[in-house]
C-alpha cells in the first residue's frame, strides 16, 4: 500500500503543473492539437467576417440613404444615371442604373407591344441585379452557420479523444490517482470550451446578421418596385398620348415620378 502512494507521488510530481492555455495546447495529443488549431482558425476567421458585414451593412445602408436622398430630390433621372455611369458604388445604385439603362435602349420603341416588352424587361433586368447584388453581400454567411452548428461537435471530437488517451494512461500506469489523469481530461475539456468561443459568437452574428440582410434586400426590392412602377406609369402614358417613335422627355419621367411619390405617400 504504501509503495502504490509513493508511485502516485512520483506520477504526480512528473507531471506539469502548466494548467495554462498554452501550456494544455502545447501537451495534448497531436489529433487534439489539430482539434484546437482547426477551431481557433475558425474562430478568428469568424471574427472577421463579423466585423466585415457588421462595417459594410452600415457602409452600404448609408450609401442607399444618400442616393434615395438625390433619387427622390426632384433632379431629372438622366443627370443622376449620367453622374453614376457605369460604375455604381453600391447595390441599390446598381440597381437604378441597370434599369436605367435598359430603359435607354428601348424606350424609343414605337408600339405598345413593344414598351410593355421593355416594362417586363426592365423589371427582370432590376430582379436579377438585385438578387446578383445580395449573393456578393451575403458572402461568407454560409461559414459563419457551418462554424455555429458544427464547432462544439469538432469540439467534442477533440474531448472524446483526450479522454480515450486519459484512460489509455490510466491502464498503462496503473493508477489512478487523479493527479495522473486531471492533465489529460484538461486537455480534452479545453478543445470543448474552444468549440463553445468559436460557435456561440458566429450562431449570435449569423442570426443578426441574417435579419440585417433580410433588410436591405427588402430596401433594394421596395426601391425596385417604386422605380418599375414609375417607368411603367410613364410608358403607358407614353402610348397613349406620343406618336409612335417619339422619345420620352426626362421632364416627363419627372413628372410620372412626382406623381407617383405623392401617391406613394398618401
Amino acid at each position: 500500500m504504501e509503495n502504490n502512494v509513493v508511485e502516485a507521488a512520483a506520477l504526480a510530481g512528473s507531471v506539469s503543473n502548466d494548467l495554462s492555455m498554452i501550456g494544455l495546447f502545447m501537451r495534448a495529443d497531436l489529433v487534439v492539437k489539430i482539434v484546437m488549431a482547426v477551431l481557433v482558425i475558425a474562430s478568428v476567421w469568424c471574427w472577421a467576417i463579423i466585423f466585415n458585414k457588421t462595417f459594410k451593412l452600415r457602409r452600404l445602408n448609408a450609401r442607399a440613404t444618400q442616393f434615395e436622398s438625390s433619387f427622390w430630390s426632384g433632379s431629372p433621372l438622366e443627370e443622376l444615371y449620367d453622374r453614376i455611369g457605369g460604375a455604381p458604388k453600391d447595390p441599390m445604385s446598381a440597381v437604378f442604373s441597370r434599369a436605367m439603362r435598359e430603359w435607354r435602349r428601348g424606350h424609343q420603341g414605337g408600339t405598345s407591344e413593344m414598351r410593355a416588352g421593355m416594362a417586363v424587361r426592365i423589371d427582370r433586368v432590376m430582379q436579377i441585379t438585385v438578387a446578383r447584388e445580395m449573393d456578393q453581400v451575403e458572402r461568407y454567411m454560409t461559414f459563419l452557420a457551418s462554424t455555429g452548428s458544427t464547432a462544439p461537435f469538432i469540439g467534442l471530437f477533440g474531448t472524446v479523444w483526450g479522454i480515450m488517451n486519459s484512460f489509455q494512461a490510466i491502464a498503462t500506469t496503473k493508477n489512478t490517482s487523479l493527479a495522473v489523469v486531471a492533465p489529460g481530461i484538461a486537455e480534452a475539456l479545453f478543445a470543448t470550451a474552444l468549440g463553445l468561443v468559436a460557435a456561440i459568437p458566429a450562431v449570435v452574428a449569423y442570426n443578426k446578421i441574417s435579419r440585417d440582410l433580410d433588410r436591405y434586400a427588402s430596401r433594394l426590392e421596395t426601391f425596385a418596385g417604386e422605380f418599375s412602377a414609375i417607368l411603367s406609369r410613364q410608358m403607358e402614358l407614353s402610348s397613349e398620348s406620343q406618336p409612335a417613335g417619339k422619345a420620352q422627355t426626362p421632364a416627363e419621367v419627372e413628372e410620372s415620378r412626382s406623381a407617383f411619390r405623392e401617391w406613394d405617400r398618401s
